[in-house]
């Protein structure tokens, strides 16, 4: 397929696009491998060697094992509950036709109205009153709250694009409702299923705000975005190893972006070949 030359602006808009994109993170990941005298002296110049010392200064200093341990343990139960919670509830609202589902789909909906800072006094009472400030278990309670609206909101849309008939041929084949939404709509759903996880991991695991009120700064609870800012009191302000740190912090969040990314991939092409 050839294109002409009224294509030749969309190319240079989005190669320029691609090389504004590229610059800062070349910077940012040269920079891991630098002192404060390379990074200011010559910031966008090749590390002199590749060592892996403000790596190592960045992960002993701020326990950032630990802390990136703490981050995918809340993270990871946070996305299942998530998950149970919002699964059902998008699979009898999408199923349903009357004005109460309608209703409730727009309370959902409503959970985006709401700031994020506004929350946070409320929020801070429930954890004390509850005696789970200052632990884990309060935020892998919370967070799903904060993501309900989202997620269901998307999941409602991906299964009603799932075809009656299918749930009719399966209800004459004795399956019952938790049958269905197994083997029907969830399968149908996977690039539904596979967004909610993505976004959500994003949220979960770069939420600061929360983590550092109801958390604390305890290093044997605290999660990895509590833990990162500590290498600036640490280190003095040593921007190769604070940028090392960020990082290793982010290495998870690599993996967890390519894994799901091509699950969602997978699922929309067997989706339309299946079609």
């Amino acid at each position: 397929m050839k294109f002409g030359k009224r294509w030749i602006p969309a190319h240079l808009l989005v190669w320029s696009y691609a090389v504004l994109l590229l610059v800062p993170l070349y910077y940012f990941l040269a920079s891991a491998f630098k002192s404060n005298e390379e990074i200011f002296a010559h910031p966008f110049a090749l590390p002199d060697s590749f060592g892996l010392g403000n790596f190592s200064t960045a992960f002993s200093s701020a326990d950032l094992g630990l802390a990136v341990v703490n981050s995918a343990l809340v993270t990871s139960v946070a996305l299942v509950l998530t998950l149970a919670l919002a699964l059902p509830a998008a699979f009898a609202l999408a199923r349903s036709t009357g004005r109460l589902a309608s209703a409730v789909e727009k309370v959902f909906s409503l959970g985006f109205l709401i700031p994020t800072f506004a929350a946070l006094f409320p929020t801070f009472l429930l954890a004390a009153a509850t005696g789970l400030f200052h632990t884990r278990t309060f935020m892998v309670l919370f967070l799903p709250a904060t993501a309900m609206p989202l997620s269901v909101v998307i999941l409602i849309q991906f299964m009603r694009t799932v075809p009656r008939e299918m749930e009719e041929a399966a209800r004459m084949d004795g399956a019952s409702t938790y049958a269905v939404l197994r083997h029907v709509y969830a399968p149908m759903c996977l690039p539904g299923i596979a967004t909610v996880l993505l976004l959500n991991f994003l949220t979960f695991w770069n939420e600061y705000l929360y983590s550092l009120v109801i958390i604390g700064p305890d290093p044997a609870q605290r999660t990895v975005q509590v833990a990162l800012p500590t290498l600036k009191a640490i280190t003095g302000t040593d921007y190769g190893v604070l940028t090392a740190g960020t990082v290793l912090t982010l290495v998870p969040v690599w993996i967890v972006y390519t894994v799901l990314q091509r699950r969602m991939q997978q699922a929309l092409v067997s989706g339309a070949v299946k079609m």
